[in-house]
């Protein structure tokens, strides 16, 4: 075991761990505070965030919502806009990163909100939606579409974009943009 890593080094690819590492690294040099607000990954995010000692002073807190009553009661989004849009949309992610951020003491909060497996009928497998909220009212999203590689894979994968968009809106922080 490296000393980027903790107990879930096993099961998480290498560059994800990397990855990881990276932001909690860029979030502790730059005193910023992260949230997570997770349905398909089922709180894999928060806890990768919180696995690698060193780093507890940068994660604030995450939210599994994975039902959707779990979204509006623990992120405040009304039911109507669950119905409307699907808890699989970009509507949807974009209210869990500004819930989980308005429920937190958290800079960033990101989103994650898709389907890892089979579902019903219309709903397409390895479809992901993301959203990263800041505290000064940036908003980025993105949509992706995984394709039928399995629970683990879709979970996995989007565990690499969330990641990613945390890195970047670190690196924006970071050089003042």
């Amino acid at each position: 075991m490296n000393d980027r890593a903790g107990e879930l080094e096993a099961a998480i690819p290498s560059d994800i761990l990397d990855l990881a590492w990276k932001v909690l690294q860029a979030a502790k040099d730059g005193e910023v505070m992260l949230a997570t607000a997770e349905s398909c990954t089922g709180g894999l995010l928060a806890a990768l965030l919180t696995d690698v000692s060193g780093f507890g002073r940068v994660f604030d807190r995450g939210f599994v919502s994975y039902s959707d009553r779990a979204k509006c009661d623990l992120l405040g989004i009304e039911r109507q806009m669950v119905d409307d849009c699907g808890a699989v949309s970009r509507q949807v992610a974009e209210a869990m990163a500004k819930g989980a951020l308005d429920r937190s003491q958290a800079d960033i909060a990101v989103s994650v909100t898709g389907f890892a497996g089979p579902g019903a009928e219309d709903d397409e497998e390895g479809l992901v939606h993301f959203a990263l909220a800041t505290r000064d009212g940036a908003l980025s999203r993105r949509e992706e579409h995984f394709g039928p590689i399995g629970r683990d894979g879709v979970r996995i994968a989007a565990l690499r974009v969330a990641l990613t968009m945390m890195d970047e809106s670190l690196a924006e922080i970071e050089i003042g943009v």
